[in-house]
């Protein structure tokens, strides 16, 4: 059963139907690009850096979600955005949100909808 999923935005947040299993994928897709970006920041200044590959999530269920972060342009963790796409067939938004806002928002689902 899916349950309401918020995820707060730069300005105002978007409420949709996710359920407990993506967000499951969602939060480990996260954690890997947080792992990334701290990987990146404890290589900074040992020479050139190596160009990282762009996270993209994807999901498909009642909207269809989109979540993609550039690592090579934020300093740290703490200052990564992400671009946020959420769609179904009447409406499509595409915003900028903090990683780790969104990161909160989907631990809190986790938490709340916890088996």
């Amino acid at each position: 059963m899916a349950s309401q999923l918020t995820l707060n935005l730069v300005q105002g947040s978007i409420q949709f139907s996710f359920s407990a299993a993506a967000a499951q994928e969602l939060k480990e897709a996260l954690a890997e690009l947080i792992q990334t970006l701290k990987a990146k920041t404890a290589a900074a200044g040992t020479g050139r850096p190596k160009p990282i590959k762009p996270t993209e999530y994807r999901h498909t269920g009642d909207v269809f979600l989109e979540i993609f972060c550039n690592p090579n342009i934020w300093p740290s963790p703490f200052a990564a955005k992400l671009l946020l796409t959420v769609r179904d067939e009447r409406i499509r938004l595409t915003t900028e949100a903090e990683l780790t806002r969104i990161i909160e928002d989907v631990n809190l689902y986790l938490e709340e909808n916890a088996d």
